[in-house]
C-alpha cells in the first residue's frame, strides 16, 4: 500500500493553534486548566498546545504525560512483557479540568484506558478530549471536542503522525567526525573464528566499539548465514556491510522490518548511507539500552570487548590501573539484558595478552590488584572469548572458572592460572599467603 501525506508541518503548526485556541474558550480561559498527553505520541503535542496558549495567553498551563499501558483491553495480545513509558502528573487533578491529548483517534479504545488511569490519579471536574487526526471507526461511544483533521481512512490503512522535538539545534559546516576503523589483526580474526559459533542464522546482533566486533560481523557478512537482526546502541561500518551483503531481514519480534540503534560512528560511508536510509531506525537510548527489550528478541547475542578478566570471572572494561580509560556506554544493559532469556548469549571479547613496555602480559589474570575498577560483576558474565577459545562461565564454580578461563589463556601463563583456580575453590580466596 503507498504512502501519501494528509498534513505537512505547517498544517500540523495550524491545527495546534486552533486546537490551543478552542480549549481556552470552552474553558473561558486557562483557570483550572490542565493538559495531559497520552504516552508516547501524546505528549510532545500536549507540550506544543500548552506553548501556544502560553503565547497567546501569556498564561502557563500545566502538563502532564499518562501512561496507559495496564489500562489496556489488548495488553495480552500487543506484548508478553509490556514496556512502561511512564506517568508524570505534576498537580492536582481534583477539580481540574483536563484535556487529553493524543495524535490520533481511532477505535476509541486508547482514550478509554487513559480515563481508567487518569481517575486512579484523582477526580477531575471534567475531562475533555483533543487529537490532532480522527480517522473514525470508532468501537466505543467516544468523540474528541478538539480535532485537528478529520481524515476517512479503511481498517487497512496505518496513520502515522512524526512530531520533531528539538531542544537545541546546532548549525554547523564542519564534517561529521569519522571514526577510523583499522583492520583486523590475525588475533581479531581468530577470535571471530571462535566467537562465530555462538551466533546461529536468526541471531539479533548487538556489537560494540573495536577491530573484535568488526572482524566477526565481516565474517558473518562473508559467510552462508543470514536472516539476522540488528538492534545495537552504536551502528557500525560492520552492520552497514552485513545490510549491504543482503544478510539482514529484521525478524527480531519487534520493531520488526528496521535496524534499531541510538547512535552511528563510522566513516564517512555509513553515515551517507544512513542518510534517509529507511532500514535503520535511530530510537531513544531508554528504549534501546533497556535490559527488558534487548532480552525480548529473538535469539540475541551481544558481542563486546573487555580489558581484563580474573579466574572469578569478573570484568574490567574501562579503566586501567583505576584509571578512567573509557566510558562503560551500554556494555552493561546487553549483558544483563540477554540473561533474561535462556537462548540468548552475550559475548565478552579480548586478546589474551597485551604487550606493556615490552612486557607481554596476560588478560587472563589470578586476580585483581587492590584499586582495580570491575565493570561487570561476575554473576552476569555469560561467555569469555579469546583467540585461543571461549568459555562459558554461566553455572560453574569459582574453580571450574578458573579453569575454563586458563584454558583461553595464553599458553604461557595457563599454569599460574590452574594454581589460581586450585586456591580459589571451596570458596577459597586466590590470592597466594603473604601476597598483596
Amino acid at each position: 500500500m503507498s504512502a501519501r501525506h494528509i498534513m505537512t508541518a505547517e498544517e500540523i503548526r495550524r491545527a495546534t493553534i486552533r486546537i490551543s485556541h478552542e480549549i481556552v474558550e470552552k474553558q473561558a480561559g486557562t483557570a483550572g486548566l490542565a493538559l495531559v498527553g497520552i504516552q508516547r505520541r501524546g505528549v510532545p503535542l500536549a507540550r506544543r498546545i500548552a506553548d501556544a496558549i502560553a503565547e497567546n495567553e501569556g498564561t502557563a498551563v500545566p502538563v502532564g504525560a499518562l501512561d496507559i499501558t495496564f489500562y489496556r483491553d489488548d495488553l495480552s495480545l500487543v506484548a508478553q512483557q509490556p514496556v512502561v513509558k511512564g506517568t508524570d502528573l505534576p498537580f492536582d487533578l481534583n477539580g481540574a479540568t483536563v484535556v487529553l491529548v493524543d495524535d490520533v483517534l481511532y477505535t476509541g479504545r486508547t482514550i478509554r484506558a487513559a480515563m481508567d488511569a487518569l481517575v486512579d490519579f484523582g477526580r477531575p471536574q471534567a475531562i475533555r478530549l483533543a487529537v490532532l487526526v480522527d480517522r473514525g471507526h470508532r468501537e466505543l461511544p467516544i468523540r474528541a471536542d478538539h480535532v485537528g483533521k478529520n481524515v476517512p481512512t479503511s481498517r487497512e490503512e496505518v496513520v502515522r503522525v512524526h512530531v520533531d522535538e528539538i531542544d537545541v539545534l546546532i548549525e554547523s559546516d564542519a564534517e561529521p567526525f569519522a571514526l577510523p576503523e583499522p583492520e583486523p589483526a590475525e588475533t581479531d580474526a581468530a577470535i571471530a573464528d571462535n566467537a562465530s559459533r555462538f551466533i546461529p542464522d536468526g541471531t539479533t546482533l548487538q556489537t560494540g566499539i573495536g577491530t573484535i566486533p568488526s572482524a566477526i560481523v565481516a565474517q558473518l557478512a562473508n559467510g552462508p548465514g543470514g536472516d539476522y537482526g540488528i538492534h545495537s546502541e552504536m551502528f557500525t561500518n560492520g552492520l552497514m556491510a552485513l545490510h549491504e551483503a543482503g544478510k539482514v531481514t529484521n525478524r527480531k519480534g519487534q520493531f520488526d522490518g528496521v535496524s534499531v540503534a541510538t547512535f552511528a560512528a563510522g566513516s564517512t560511508e555509513l553515515y551517507e548511507w544512513l542518510d534517509a536510509n529507511d532500514e535503520v531506525a535511530f530510537l531513544p537510548v531508554e528504549v534501546v539500552n533497556s535490559p527488558d527489550l534487548i532480552g525480548r528478541n529473538r535469539t540475541m547475542v551481544t558481542i563486546n570487548g573487555a580489558l581484563a578478566v580474573d579466574i572469578q570471572g569478573q570484568v574490567v572494561a574501562d579503566t586501567i590501573a583505576g584509571a578512567q580509560y573509557s566510558g562503560i556506554g551500554g556494555h552493561e544493559d546487553f549483558i544483563s539484558g540477554p540473561a533474561l532469556s535462556l537462548e540468548d548469549r552475550s559475548l565478552l571479547c579480548l586478546p589474551s595478552t597485551v604487550e606493556i613496555d615490552g612486557e607481554v602480559r596476560s588478560r587472563i589474570v589470578p586476580y585483581f590488584d587492590a584499586g582495580a575498577v570491575i565493570t561487570t560483576p561476575r554473576h552476569q558474565v555469560d561467555v569469555i572469548v579469546t583467540e585461543h577459545g571461549a568459555a562459558e562461565l554461566q553455572g560453574l564454580t569459582v574453580h571450574q572458572r578458573g579453569r575454563a578461563l586458563a584454558e583461553i589463556a595464553h599458553p604461557d601463563f595457563r599454569d599460574e592460572l590452574r594454581e589460581a583456580a586450585e586456591r580459589a575453590s571451596g570458596g577459597r580466596s586466590a590470592v597466594p599467603p603473604g601476597a598483596g
